[in-house]
Formats: structure tokens, C-alpha cells, sequence
């Protein structure tokens, strides 16, 4: 019983979110999102973007991969969300 309340009072919430204009609710995911993540896990994510971030620039300076406008890379991110 006591999930079917639960379950009710989020998709009333849920509903009240979508009503929400898109830079609230971006906002709302946010804070909803840094509620799930604990604190080493963010400094460990920091470390291995970083680590992430050196291993690409050095495959770019050895020509080991290729570059491409930011633009198109956006706008196939963007497609492929479709």
C-alpha cells in the first residue's frame, strides 16, 4: 500500500516538474543529480576527465586522431539524440 502512494506522489511531482519552464527543470536535474553523487566519487570523476582530457590531446598532437568543427560535432550529437 504504502508503494502505490509512493508511487503516486512521484508522478505528481513528476508532472509539477514538466510544468516547469526548461532552464528550472535543467536546474531541478541538477540538484537531483548531485544528491545521487558522493563526494569521492565527484573528486575521482574530476581526476579521471582529467587523465581523460591529457590522453586525447596527446593522440591529437600524434596525429592519431582527427578534428573536426565544433559545430558538426554538435549538431551529429544532436541528431543522433532524434
Amino acid at each position: 500500500m504504502m508503494y502505490k502512494k509512493m508511487t503516486s506522489n512521484i508522478n505528481e511531482i513528476g508532472k509539477q516538474a514538466l510544468e516547469l519552464s526548461a532552464r528550472d527543470r535543467a536546474l531541478l536535474i541538477r540538484q537531483l543529480l548531485e544528491s545521487l553523487e558522493d563526494g569521492d566519487e565527484e573528486e575521482n570523476a574530476e581526476e579521471l576527465w582529467i587523465d581523460e582530457a591529457k590522453r586525447r590531446y596527446n593522440l591529437y598532437k600524434q596525429g592519431k586522431t582527427s578534428e573536426r568543427p565544433a559545430n558538426q560535432v554538435l549538431d551529429d550529437a544532436k541528431a543522433n539524440l532524434k
